[in-house]
């Protein structure tokens, strides 16, 4: 009787574990470097949650852009809504653990919102967990101040610095920055 009861044991974990590492192989990513494949971060790792009107102004290469949003995030989820400067909707960005929906009537169908989700993150969420993340791909965060930076060995990647009413993001191996206004007290 035993042996079935320990066989029973042994399959019923092996399915729980191989339902685990399913679903955490459908998790969203992005490559932070060509070879640098960052896991979307849970929910719950959010440093402080937030539920405010911001002021988003970009470059890439020579293009500028400016987008207003509704964001709030919190340990459920991210929800961002942009919108144009006559306050029309423009798209809508939702994230819950694992999940990212994006819809616009404006931006390309080949925007990945994982990259939007990343870069909230690498701003907003738990240092702690982020560097665990970061290191397991090969990369390392330094935070002094109010800055963060990502690092590929010596080679500066990513640098946000982060005021009480602005995040300054530059990416520096992609070449886009983007400043965020908003009251993050």
């Amino acid at each position: 009787m035993r042996p079935v009861i320990l066989l029973l044991f042994l399959s019923s974990m092996f399915y729980i574990s191989s339902c685990a590492t399913s679903a955490r192989g459908n998790w969203p990513f992005v490559y932070l470097t060509d070879n640098s494949r960052f896991i979307l971060l849970p929910s719950r790792e959010i440093e402080k949650s937030m539920d405010m009107a911001q002021y988003i102004s970009a470059s890439y290469g020579s293009q500028n852009y400016f987008i207003n949003a509704w964001v709030k995030a919190d340990i459920t989820g991210i929800e961002m809504i942009l919108l144009n400067e006559l306050g029309v909707n423009i798209g809508e960005l939702f994230f819950s653990d694992g999940a990212v929906t994006f819809s616009s009537p404006v931006f390309p169908q080949s925007l990945r919102p994982e990259y939007i989700i990343a870069d909230f993150q690498l701003s907003f969420y738990n240092p702690i967990m982020l560097g665990r993340a970061l290191e397991e791909i090969g990369l390392s965060l330094e935070i002094r101040n109010n800055t963060r930076r990502i690092y590929k060995g010596n080679d500066l990647i990513i640098e946000i610095e982060k005021t009480d009413s602005s995040v300054l993001f530059i990416n520096h191996l992609r070449g886009y920055v983007y400043t965020i206004e908003g009251d993050f007290e």
